[in-house]
């Protein structure tokens, strides 16, 4: 029977959970009224599109196949950095823009690459913006389910 090895296209299914349960992407959708567009992940095995640790659990399985792998965080989204977190002053933001707790913008590095910030906290001078991933410094379980090998 054909496995998924480097090199390989590869389509999945996933349903990833944190520790607690809650489930926090899928492909496939559980709600028939949600109206959300899901559908298979595809990738290539060696090009780095997906986490290090969900591209080595794909590696050797077989088509139709499924399993559950937990996935520590150091081959996932990495630590939780601190350093990546910083305040900037709130007339420093678009002019008009309202900032909230939980809201993203979108920053442009001294290297030129645009990359999203989450806000943490708003004051009336200052928005503490986190630059991590939401996702770092958290262990992944994900539920894979290998559906085509090209």
């Amino acid at each position: 029977m054909q496995k998924a090895k480097q090199g390989d296209k590869v389509k999945v299914h996933y349903t990833g959970r944190l520790d607690d349960g809650e489930v926090f992407d899928s492909s496939e959708c559980h709600d028939d009224d949600c109206g959300c567009e899901t559908g298979p992940l595809e990738f290539t095995i060696g090009e780095g599109n997906v986490i290090p640790g969900f591209e080595a659990a794909v590696v050797g399985m077989s088509l139709g196949e499924s399993k559950e792998v937990k996935i520590p965080m150091d081959e996932a989204y990495g630590p939780y950095q601190d350093e990546l977190v910083g305040v900037v002053e709130r007339s420093r933001l678009p002019e008009g823009m309202v900032p909230e707790i939980g809201g993203q913008l979108e920053v442009t590095g001294q290297d030129g690459e645009v990359f999203p910030v989450l806000i943490k906290e708003v004051t009336e001078t200052d928005v503490t913006l986190d630059a991590n991933h939401p996702l770092a410094g958290r262990d992944l379980t994900f539920d894979i389910k290998l559906i085509e090998i090209n």
